[in-house]
């Protein structure tokens, strides 16, 4: 199967072509990248690519309780303890950067103030370790200096990630929901300047803060996820141009030279409806770089599948949950440990690295 051979990304080479995809589990006490995490990320060192769980890059873009971030000194050291773990298994990792915008509640942030492309509240709940369940906030819409602060912001933690912390690389989360995403969606930017009204103005957020990141570490470094159709955290799935807006960006990352672009689908983890258009392949026939794909990942027939369609590498989620040793077990058709979804988002050891 080519699903195991090894894969030229950029400056490293992966061992095979499946990646484990970024995946939010609570673990940063403080925020702050932990021993815990080290473990749970260096038992996985065996797949190809790992991309972290999404880490802010700013105070103000926390949003959930315990996730880690890319903005104090003792992060950034958290970090570089964690990686050290990851490359000792001889493993690779970029750290998923993930700015959470109006998903987002207070309590989360007791010293910022939520903010997003406009100022639209989405609706429902956000587990707070304070106070329990809170509605989402209601965000300031961003003025041109918190568009400048926070796109500074990205490029220093991903300056610092490379430089201070050895990371592989950074993923720009463009993707479910977050703020680049709210940049993107018309559900939530509703802005009448240049980052607001047509696609490409939309699109000004994401390509602005990717070239300034690729300034500061090199473009080789750097990869993005999106989610076209994805309806995650409020958004609309099917508009007016949504074909010519993530063929726009494919076209300007291209351009760009970043590594990759990660297309998240939806459909199996996120109940969203199928792709209207394939444009999994629009966005690979313009984009010379390499192009990540996966959702209901679960053997490696289903990989291999992908891999034949003429995308580059697979990720998979919910099955590197419950099982570390997911290569071998692809290799050997073995059955996969099913996750304990109780335990996802807590804060110990159980149902996070005692998974055999």
């Amino acid at each position: 199967m080519t699903l195991f051979e090894s894969f030229s990304l950029g400056e490293i080479t992966l061992k095979n072509k499946i990646v484990m995809a970024p995946m939010t589990r609570s673990r940063a006490i403080d925020n702050i990248p932990n021993s815990l995490m080290a473990e749970y990320y260096s038992q996985r060192a065996n797949v190809g690519l790992i991309i972290t769980e999404g880490t802010s890059p700013t105070a103000d873009g926390v949003g959930y309780a315990r996730i880690p971030g890319a903005y104090s000194n003792k992060q950034i050291e958290g970090w570089k303890s964690l990686a050290s773990e990851v490359h000792k298994n001889n493993g690779h990792l970029f750290v998923q950067l993930m700015h959470c915008g109006r998903v987002s509640s207070k309590e989360n942030l007791p010293e910022s103030e939520t903010i997003s492309a406009s100022a639209i509240h989405l609706e429902g709940e956000m587990y707070t370790d304070t106070l329990g369940m809170q509605d989402h906030d209601i965000p300031k819409a961003m003025t041109m200096d918190d568009i400048i602060t926070t796109q500074n912001g990205f490029a220093s933690a991903a300056t610092k990630l490379i430089e201070t912390a050895k990371i592989d690389g950074v993923e720009i989360h463009a993707a479910n929901g977050y703020l680049l995403d709210q940049f993107l969606n018309p559900n939530s930017n509703v802005r009448t300047d240049e980052f607001g009204g047509s696609y490409k103005n939309r699109a000004r957020f994401v390509l602005e803060t990717t070239q300034k990141i690729v300034n500061a570490i090199g473009a080789k470094k750097v990869g993005i996820r999106f989610s076209p159709y994805g309806v995650f955290n409020g958004m609309l799935g099917e508009y007016d141009e949504v074909v010519e807006m993530y063929s726009y960006l494919a076209e300007e990352l291209n351009k760009m030279g970043i590594a990759y672009i990660h297309i998240a689908d939806q459909q199996v983890a996120m109940g969203a409806p199928k792709f209207a258009t394939n444009i999994k392949k629009t966005i690979k026939d313009i984009f010379k770089g390499t192009i990540i794909v996966g959702g209901d990942v679960d053997s490696a027939e289903k990989g291999e599948a992908l891999l034949n369609e003429g995308f580059d590498l697979v990720y998979v989620g919910r099955p590197f949950i419950s099982n570390p040793s997911l290569i071998r077990k692809f290799k050997d058709n073995s059955e996969l440990t099913q996750p304990d979804f109780e335990t996802a988002y807590t804060a110990d050891a159980v149902g996070y690295t005692d998974y055999a």
